[in-house]
């Protein structure tokens, strides 16, 4: 239809990932009703044979069209789709509970009774399904359910089926299509709204993207990134938890000694052009700023909360979980030990099903 009418857009299979009026198109779709379904359902009662007699029809009898099952989606497009898988993990780690009968009643607007004669019927539960590597979140009620998934790497699909509309009080009829596109979008409004989030995964990524990716400046020249696991990256970062302290900032002359006593090297070794070079990186990643009118530099928040986090990370975690895993499996070394329990185990099953070369 939107093709028809002449809008321009972008398919995302059987959704949009972009159109160029996005009013015409919602008119579009809106007008797609139970008229229209009739329509199309009348053309083919005229050539099936009617088996209804002159007095059937007089008495009211006559073909009816029923809905035996009804989808209503969302799809939201992501501004920077590269994170959106992220963002989707994290959706499903954040709300596997949303099962619980008490989550579920939320989201349909139904009161579930747990006990008694009238005790509402069906399972509720989340399932997480995993077809390839794309996870899809599944939630059940009474013969309905809603199917969240991160439809072709652009976009948040959040489709509600509801397979018996007597879930909800309303018939069957045809007619009775409004009242059931009612339910379906509210489900899928409050499912959005009681996800919850314990924090944006794609922040995270961004902030990670910023620190390690080089930087093309106005003039187009190309700033290195910081990359982690670079000694003279973590000697940087390292150094700006130190000059933090200074309170006027500091100079070229204060961070090369420390520069130089990080990863033991001659002080010499550094020379004022590599120094300009790491001022320059941490500079236009965000990590340091000039103070005006001076050749000084101060840390900026941003870059001592970074700079500190890296630093414990690459220490603390990284360096000493490697290690671990590096080292022989003693009592001592839990997580190489571990490791190694598990592949055995998963070389043991391969040969057990059969699967080994």
């Amino acid at each position: 239809m939107a093709a028809r009418t002449g809008i321009g857009f972008t398919a995302l299979d059987n959704g949009f990932a972009a159109v160029d009026d996005t009013a015409a198109v919602q008119a579009v779709c809106d007008s797609f009703d139970e008229t229209v379904i009739w329509d199309v359902a009348a053309k083919w009662m005229a050539i099936v044979p009617y088996p209804f007699t002159a007095g059937d029809a007089a008495a009211g009898y006559r073909y009816e069209v029923s809905v035996l099952q009804a989808e209503f989606s969302l799809t939201q497009v992501l501004d920077a789709p590269v994170t959106g898988r992220i963002f989707f993990e994290q959706v499903i780690r954040d709300n596997l509970d949303i099962g619980r009968p008490d989550q579920v009643g939320l989201i349909f607007a139904r009161r579930i009774i747990r006990k008694g004669p009238r005790a509402t019927p069906g399972r509720f539960r989340t399932r997480v399904i995993t077809e390839g590597v794309v996870p899809t979140l599944h939630i059940d009620y009474k013969h309905s359910k809603i199917k969240q998934y991160h439809k072709e790497g652009k976009a948040l699909r959040t489709e509600t089926t509801i397979n018996d509309s007597r879930d909800f009080g309303i018939g069957k009829r045809l007619d009775n299509l409004p009242a059931l596109r009612a339910v379906g979008f509210q489900a899928t409004r409050r499912l959005l709204d009681v996800e919850k989030l314990s924090h944006d995964p794609a922040d995270g990524q961004a902030a990670i993207a910023q620190i390690t990716r080089p930087v093309i400046t106005q003039t187009g020249t190309r700033v290195a990134g910081l990359r982690l696991g670079d000694p003279r990256a973590h000697a940087l970062l390292a150094a700006l938890c130190v000059l933090r302290l200074l309170p006027r900032g500091f100079a070229n002359r204060d961070l090369r000694p420390i520069l130089a006593q990080l990863p033991g090297v001659p002080a010499e070794s550094i020379t004022p052009g590599k120094m300009t070079y790491d001022l320059r990186r941490l500079r236009q990643h965000g990590l340091i700023e000039r103070i005006p009118r001076t050749f000084r530099y101060q840390i900026t928040d941003t870059g001592l909360a970074r700079a500190l986090f890296l630093t414990r990370l690459h220490d603390r975690f990284l360096r000493t979980g490697l290690a671990s895993l590096a080292g022989p499996a003693d009592g001592s070394r839990d997580l190489a030990a571990a490791t190694r329990a598990y592949t055995t185990a998963v070389n043991d099953l391969t040969r057990q099903a059969g699967l080994a070369a």
